[in-house]
């Protein structure tokens, strides 16, 4: 599964203080006690494939993001970077993890996939996976709020291209793009 990488060092926001297998089983634990008071715990995201939950962060995980000040701007890095072998790079911005203070994140937003979507991206990428969740945990964002944030601006137009190229195959929306560079105008990245 795609969010693994967040897990074994390789790139992007690491998930600490907490193995891949313990995190599974500490969120379906979670949705279960979720399900005993709320009748739909699944929050819709972009497309009717991608579902949210946003969980109490239960890791030693800091937030994946940090505002941009005057401060701290001339600390930015940009790289061309693809976020698995096969996929297309792009150019990507972040703050060096050093060089930022970042509080431990107060909530994770659980990023899912429908199990068909996932069979068509490891299809289309030559992946071989034989998990057969209904859905699968693609991302995982340490957050301070209990809600969707916006999607990177370059995430929005990478899950626009064609699958073979890494992308979900979903139309790119316009007024989510804007709303997109309108906040990450202001925040970058931390890794």
């Amino acid at each position: 599964p795609f969010a693994f990488r967040q897990f074994d060092g390789s790139t992007g926001v690491q998930i600490k203080g907490c193995g891949k297998q313990e995190f599974v089983e500490k969120v379906n634990k979670i949705c279960e006690e979720m399900k005993k008071v709320a009748d739909e715990i699944l929050v819709d995201g972009y497309a009717p494939f991608c579902k949210h939950i946003f969980v109490p962060n239960f890791t030693e995980t800091k937030s994946a993001f940090v505002r941009i000040t005057e401060e701290n701007k001339r600390f930015l890095v940009s790289e061309y970077k693809a976020r698995r072998q096969g996929e297309l790079a792009v150019l990507t911005r972040w703050f060096p993890k050093e060089v930022v203070h970042v509080e431990k994140a107060e909530y994770l937003d659980v990023i899912l996939y429908s199990r068909e979507q996932l069979d068509k991206e490891n299809k289309a990428t030559g992946a071989n996976h034989t998990d057969e969740s209904p859905w699968g945990i693609v991302s995982i964002k340490p957050q301070n709020v209990d809600y969707e944030t916006p999607m990177q601006p370059i995430t929005i137009l990478r899950n626009a291209l064609p699958l073979k190229f890494g992308g979900s195959g979903k139309e790119l929306d316009g007024k989510k793009h804007e709303e997109s560079v309108k906040f990450w105008q202001e925040h970058a990245n931390v890794q």
